[in-house]
Formats: structure tokens, C-alpha cells, sequence
């Protein structure tokens, strides 16, 4: 289960699941028709906690790449912009050496 709100919230709502857990029990397997119904186990759902910290994760990235724009804005090549040797580069320079 997921609780939007304070601890004391999520405190409040896991004790008063607790305490109808049987009533919710019986009402289980009154409408499923079960003789035997399993037990109910309520698990609290972390999706606040996670969605908290992706939030900030995603806060922390946006910022650093802002970061890194404006550093690079008035960056330059340390040497050529593109250094790679092409196979029309090397075609070229042969064309010039005959």
C-alpha cells in the first residue's frame, strides 16, 4: 500500500491496517467463496521514497549538464575538428603527390 503524507501518516495508516486485517480477511473470502482464505499481509510501498530520490537524481544530472554547457560554450578544438584520416583524404593527398 502507498500512503501520500507525513510518517505519522503512514504510521496511522499501517496501524489501522493492522487492526482490519481480519475483517478484511473474512470479507476476502466471503466474496471470493473460499473456505479456507489466506492471511493477509499488508506491505508498505516505497514508491514516495523512489520517486524522491529519481527526482533528485534527475535534478543532480540536469544540473551538472548545464554545467558542462557552459563550460563548453567558448571551447575550442585543441587541434583539428575532426582528426580522423578518411579514405578521400588519403585519395586526395595521392592525387597531389602525382
Amino acid at each position: 500500500y502507498t500512503v501520500l503524507g507525513s510518517q505519522e501518516d503512514r504510521e496511522s495508516s499501517a496501524a489501522a491496517l493492522a487492526s482490519a486485517r481480519g475483517i478484511i480477511r473474512s470479507e476476502v473470502g466471503r466474496q471470493t467463496g473460499l473456505r479456507l482464505t489466506p492471511s493477509i499481509e499488508f506491505v508498505p510501498d516505497a514508491v514516495p521514497e523512489t520517486a524522491a530520490s529519481l527526482e533528485e537524481a534527475l535534478r543532480a544530472a540536469a544540473e551538472r549538464d548545464a554545467e558542462l554547457a557552459r563550460q563548453a560554450a567558448g571551447a575550442a578544438y585543441a587541434g583539428e575538428a575532426d582528426p580522423y584520416r578518411r579514405a578521400e583524404d588519403e585519395a586526395a593527398e595521392e592525387d597531389t603527390e602525382r
